[in-house]
């Protein structure tokens, strides 16, 4: 069992920058690939960003390429997104999850966050 709790979330004008963070308890924090999802209104919840169980390797869907970074600190059970020069359209629930089997891919999550919400104003 993996517990992730996200923080970090709230409003922000466009072109701001916000930070993510995501807490996870229960499973060695090495042993499972991380990843960041986001929900908007009316969509499918979408993949983000993800980062490998070394933290060597990391996925970026294109829509947030060059401007977010996703990171992790062994030493505190924690992966952050770093979100710079936010749009309007990067507004979402997002959500912190947790792939036990290790892959970083879309559908191998397993264990999820309650979700942050970010608000993007133009």
């Amino acid at each position: 069992q993996v517990q992730l709790v996200e923080s970090g979330g709230g409003l922000v004008q466009a072109g701001g920058s916000l930070r993510l963070s995501c807490a996870a308890s229960g499973r060695t924090f090495n042993s499972v690939a991380m990843g960041w999802f986001r929900q908007a209104p009316g969509k499918e919840r979408e993949f983000v960003a993800a980062i490998n169980r070394s933290g060597r390797l990391t996925y970026y869907a294109d829509s947030v390429k060059g401007r977010f970074t996703i990171s992790r600190d062994s030493a505190k059970n924690t992966v952050y997104l770093q979100m710079n020069s936010l749009k309007p359209e990067d507004t979402a629930v997002y959500y912190c999850a947790a792939a036990s089997g290790g892959s970083w891919r879309p559908s191998a999550y397993d264990y999820w966050g309650q979700g942050t919400q970010v608000t993007v104003s133009s």
